[in-house]
């Protein structure tokens, strides 16, 4: 079995936990995920599995999708509903407040890394440290919040919001520091990802679910490994070219074929009616060519 299977993870468990289970359903110990997904939050995880896990470095850069609940009124050491209760407020906000706040955190935006994180620092996760109390400067990040839309407002101390955002957001810290601006504090009481690139949540399966199919149905729930790199350009390649591509070799393209692609970008190469692999572009004494960086048949 290869390919990619659209997971929709239960709250509760960990990403690793989800890719054990597959890994007992299926039979099969070649298995990934694609970025983790916090154990209090729900939704899209996708799992690549044999050897879809080689194409997994590729679905961790795209853009992710949620539905949450921002709470006001308190903050807490994990910024979501399980951590301590660090600061409350009594302050009463506007529903015109909250939607300028909002409007505020759209774009480009700075965010601390949280302590309860799956980052490392000098080899050890950050939620490890904070654990044992221990606080550590982290490196603040540039992220882009491409949609950030409020859903509802409730009593003026909820917020349901919608938000497609890039890679490394963490929708925690973005829930902690819209609570700061509004001087209320607040804090990520709901989470659920709705969307991961290309894989949506109405595609997706729930663990129960494919644990009680048979074997044959099983292979239905498992989607093809290029329909996660719909992101990626592709490349067709004449069918002679098919055993020299799969066997490392570099083949010549005309500058027509790649006018719009840069030197070692990747991209999907199909021969012979099939996906083959990714290949990237590299050029030698002014010749462009294009050779497999990962042969996936």
């Amino acid at each position: 079995m290869n390919g990619i299977i659209n997971i929709f993870k239960p709250k509760g468990i960990t990403s690793h936990d989800a890719v054990s289970m597959m890994r007992r359903t299926l039979g099969i110990k070649k298995i990934g995920h694609t970025g983790t997904l916090d154990p209090n939050a729900t939704g899209v995880l996708p799992l690549c599995v044999g050897k879809g896990t080689r194409i997994s470095e590729y679905l961790l850069d795209v853009d992710k999708e949620y539905i949450g609940e921002l709470s006001l009124g308190l903050s807490t050491d994990t910024q979501d509903s399980d951590g301590k209760i660090l600061k409350r407020s009594h302050k009463i906000v506007s529903r015109d407040d909250i939607y300028k706040a909002f409007d505020k955190f759209k774009g480009e935006i700075w965010q601390i890394p949280p302590m309860y994180s799956a980052i490392r620092y000098n080899g050890k996760k950050l939620y490890e440290l904070a654990r044992e109390g221990k606080v550590v400067n982290r490196k603040v990040r540039n992220v882009k919040i491409y949609n950030l839309d409020i859903i509802n407002i409730l009593d003026n101390k909820k917020v349901i919001f919608y938000t497609k955002c890039s890679k490394g957001t963490y929708i925690r810290t973005l829930c902690d520091d819209i609570g700061e601006y509004l001087g209320t504090y607040g804090y990520m009481s709901y989470l659920i990802r709705v969307g991961v690139g290309d894989f949506k949540i109405a595609d997706s399966y729930s663990i129960d679910y494919i644990e009680n199919l048979t074997k044959e149905k099983l292979k239905t729930v498992i989607l093809p490994i290029d329909d996660g790199l719909s992101h990626i350009d592709s490349l067709i390649i004449e069918d002679e070219f098919f055993k020299k591509l799969i066997n490392g070799a570099a083949i010549p393209l005309t500058k027509d074929m790649v006018k719009n692609y840069s030197e070692n970008m990747p991209i999907k190469i199909y021969c012979k009616t099939i996906f083959i692999g990714i290949g990237k572009i590299i050029k030698k004494n002014n010749e462009i060519y294009i050779k497999m960086d990962k042969v996936l048949v």
